[in-house]
């Protein structure tokens, strides 16, 4: 993986961001370029499945740096998080010394809590110099973890540096490029988002989610694209939804549909199909029938009014 040089404005950033096929606003270019430029962590919130973790691949992509990512989740400690003892291999080195009448404890102590006895996970890891250059560092669903972890990663945030009480502390000779991700499942604490730098990650609009369509799934047809773009548009705009779909659904839905050999939405497979695009059953139940052939109907009665006006 070769590396890449930073984007310095917004345009190039945006086209950074595009040449990967990610399809982000100008807002989002402008502070992640920020967040480069002033070496800060990017702290990105926003409903499930809008793209937030994808942003942290394209850039590690565009840039040429390795992705390190930190899968949160209620438990998560610092021995899966940083680093834990080789036990086994410390256990022989004690024995081998003691075998060969080495009895010093304090040198004994000393050498079995060397470095090389380190197992080093994802935080550690983002420390740790790169010959491709800083890493790209994901802390992922930060929320799921719990307050206590929360508060551990301050050092890290604010110092680039983690301590090990056997070692002393570990410093980044560069700070990583630190993302951070979060659902909102729980408020996280203002100690740790003064830190970083903020963006709101929203659901993208109809011309924007019909382009990531195009992109992602360039084998749907552009009236299909088109109306179940629209269609989840409207699930959308449905306030009564536990969950609302993401744009990871909408992708999955057209692949599913363009399998199915669809060139436009028909009632009958629309909800046959909805259990891609919504998770819950009660949604399901909601949409499933009349309200979908009543959405797919306003959806056509839209376009042929469109088609009769240009023509």
């Amino acid at each position: 993986m070769t590396a890449q040089p930073l984007p310095d404005t917004i345009d190039a950033t945006s086209a950074l961001l595009d040449g990967q096929g990610y399809v982000g606003d100008r807002s989002l270019a402008t502070v992640l370029l920020l967040a480069l430029k002033l070496k800060r962590p990017l702290f990105l919130e926003g409903e499930a499945g809008v793209g937030k973790t994808e942003i942290a691949k394209v850039l590690s992509q565009a840039l040429g740096r390795e992705l390190i990512r930190l899968q949160c989740y209620e438990g998560l400690d610092v021995s899966t998080a940083v680093y834990e003892w080789n036990y086994a291999a410390q256990m022989v080195e004690i024995r081998v010394s003691e075998a060969a009448g080495d009895t010093d404890h304090g040198e004994l102590s000393k050498s079995v809590f060397a470095e090389r006895f380190l197992i080093k996970r994802p935080v550690l890891q983002a420390l740790e110099p790169s010959l491709s250059g800083p890493p790209v560092f994901l802390i992922d669903e930060l929320d799921r973890a719990d307050e206590a972890f929360e508060a551990f990663l301050l050092e890290v945030l604010s110092d680039n540096q983690v301590t090990i009480p056997e070692l002393g502390t570990i410093r980044a000779e560069e700070p990583p490029i630190v993302i951070i991700t979060t659902n909102r499942t729980r408020e996280i604490h203002d100690a740790l988002k003064r830190r970083c730098l903020y963006h709101w990650v929203d659901y993208p609009d109809a011309e924007r989610e019909l382009e990531i369509v195009r992109r992602k799934v360039p084998g749907a047809g552009d009236r299909l694209s088109r109306e179940l773009v629209a269609f989840v548009q409207a699930l959308r705009a449905d306030e009564d939804l536990f969950k609302q779909p993401g744009v990871a659904e909408t992708l999955d839905w057209a692949t599913a549909l363009t399998e199915l050999d669809q060139i436009a939405l028909d009632p009958d497979m629309v909800s046959d199909t909805l259990g891609v695009l919504l998770k819950y059953q009660d949604d399901i139940e909601r949409v499933r029938g009349s309200r979908a052939r009543k959405i797919i109907e306003e959806i056509q009665r839209d376009h042929d009014r469109t088609a009769s006006g240009s023509a």
